[in-house]
């Protein structure tokens, strides 16, 4: 029975973490009802009603890729990454950051090194050149 009660402790600790870090992770623009410190006031100090309230009233994801992926620039206020048309220096910052480029390029399809071809002719060089520094010729 306390293992149970402990399990669901850190079930209830973890899910009040993990709407903690999404609503202090997403950007100011998209927070409805409230601005931002209202909401992770609300979640910090209601614990597990906040997370709940934030939760429903957050929006849903649309799709698996992220809204990053047809980012528009900052003059550009009618893209669909904009839910009320404000670019804030925290979309900047997210926009600049390594992996919100590399999910810019997450609509196409990845590359692997085999289908480089200037990979595969340094690849090719190197494997001639250890062939024949071991004696094989």
């Amino acid at each position: 029975m306390l293992l149970s009660g402990a399990l669901f402790a850190l079930f209830m600790m973890g899910f009040w973490l993990y709407c903690l870090t999404d609503a202090i992770l997403t950007p100011a623009s998209e927070f409805r009802g409230m601005p931002k410190p209202a909401w992770i006031a609300v979640i910090t100090l209601t614990f597990i009603g906040g997370a709940v309230a934030w939760l429903i009233v957050r929006e849903p994801l649309s799709s698996p890729v992220s809204p990053l992926a047809s980012a528009p620039h900052r003059d550009d206020p009618g893209g669909r990454y904009f839910r009320r048309g404000q670019w804030t220096d925290a979309d900047d910052a997210v926009a600049r950051h390594p992996a919100g480029r590399a999910r810019t390029s997450a609509t196409t399809a990845p590359a692997g090194p085999d289908d480089d071809p200037e990979f595969l002719r340094a690849l090719d060089r190197a494997i001639r050149g250890n062939s024949q520094a071991g004696g094989e010729v």
